[in-house]
């Protein structure tokens, strides 16, 4: 089992820079594709960006592309996402989700086994 908390939400504004942390525990995240997804009210979960277990692949939804970066510490056990130039439309839950699969690239949710409780994100005008 692996457990995933997530952490560095908040409200901020227009053009400024959160960067959101993914801690794991239970087991050693190195072995997994992580991902980043999020809901915004009233849609679905969407695919963020994730990242193969080593870092040297990364994909990213076209929404965030140039303005998000996903990163990994695997001796850190942490996955963390870099998010700048946010928007109101970035307003979401994050979640950070785990897949076995260690070269995985899916932007389905149905491939990540283990999931966070999310952190809430805002942007405002």
């Amino acid at each position: 089992q692996v457990q995933l908390v997530e952490s560095g939400g908040g409200s901020v504004q227009v053009g400024d820079s959160l960067r959101l942390s993914c801690a794991a525990s239970g087991r050693t995240l190195s072995s997994y594709t992580m991902g980043w997804f999020r809901q915004a009210p009233g849609k679905e979960r969407e695919f963020v960006a994730c990242i193969n277990w080593n870092g040297r692949n990364r994909y990213y939804a076209d929404s965030v592309k140039g303005r998000f970066t996903i990163s990994r510490d695997n001796a850190k056990n942490t996955v963390y996402l870099q998010m700048n130039s946010l928007n109101p439309e970035d307003t979401a839950v994050y979640y950070c989700a785990a897949d076995a699969v260690m070269s995985g690239s899916s932007r389905s949710e149905s491939a990540y086994e283990y999931w966070g409780q999310g952190t809430q994100v805002t942007v405002s005008s």
